[in-house]
């Protein structure tokens, strides 16, 4: 089990659809107690997701945008919880005019939102948790290939590139405590999230029929186990890279842009 006895922590998660959640779900598989977190109207979803893998997971409220209430979650794990070894970064969020199609119109105020939260949020969430972090341990984010533009995605596209780099700067930063920061870019999934942006329907098919391994949108394990091995002491040598985990689409040529 390549996680015996680490405790980690997983964001977002929503519906046993995540990405998220089936990351908790091989974690725990592998011997890690989890925890979670939630805020607002989705602390209650949280809480009963959750139940579908254990009823002892702790759920603790923390809104990644309320510095407060998320040193407040860093304070509440760290006495109910201890150290931790892993956190899993699911956060991501963009104004809907900041989507679909309104690239030229998006406001910098929206623009800026999808920075902050699906960005920014990374690195809020790495400084706050890092005196609880042990060491050795590993930050994960969740990503999208961004290498190219996919209409409709837009800013939270934007976000994504902004991401990347913002993993590639925590893994220089905090290499020296111990700290591993890496992302895992997955190929289009059937989640909650995913529904909710433009375009993405329409690369079901087609991405299937270009991976090389093949690609089930209704399918999170390949990408969770993904997530598992960075949170683990097997990917020690692992910091500052984007793993692609999307049935091998992103290295083959030509456009899968909706039309």
């Amino acid at each position: 089990m390549i996680l015996k006895d680490k405790k980690i922590l997983i964001t977002g998660i929503l519906t046993d659809k995540s990405i998220a959640f089936a990351t908790a779900k091989i974690a725990i598989e592998n011997g890690a107690t989890v925890v979670a977190t939630g805020f607002g109207k989705g602390l209650r979803i949280t809480e009963r997701a959750v139940k579908r893998l254990s009823e002892d997971i702790k759920v603790f409220e923390m809104d990644i945008e309320n510095l407060n209430q998320v040193n407040e979650a860093v304070k509440n794990i760290e006495d109910e919880v201890g150290n931790l070894d892993g956190i899993l970064h699911a956060i991501a969020f963009s104004p809907t005019d900041a989507m679909g199609g309104n690239f030229l119109n998006t406001t910098v105020e929206d623009a800026v939102k999808s920075f902050e939260i699906s960005a920014f949020s990374l690195k809020t969430l790495a400084t706050s948790f890092q005196p609880i972090l042990n060491k050795p341990s590993s930050i994960v984010a969740l990503d999208f290939d961004n290498s190219q533009a996919w209409p409709g995605y837009d800013w939270q596209g934007v976000a994504k590139s902004s991401l990347q780099s913002i993993v590639r700067y925590l893994g220089y930063y905090m290499g020296d405590s111990g700290v591993r920061v890496n992302a895992v870019a997955a190929g289009p999934l059937a989640t909650t999230a995913a529904k909710n942006i433009p375009g993405f329907s329409e690369m079901d098919n087609e991405w299937n029929e270009r991976a090389p391994l093949g690609w089930d949108t209704k399918n999170a394990e390949p990408v969770a186990k993904v997530v598992n091995f960075l949170l683990s002491d097997l990917s020690e040598a692992v910091t500052g890279e984007i793993i692609h985990a999307d049935g091998g689409a992103h290295s083959i040529g030509g456009s899968m842009l909706p039309n």
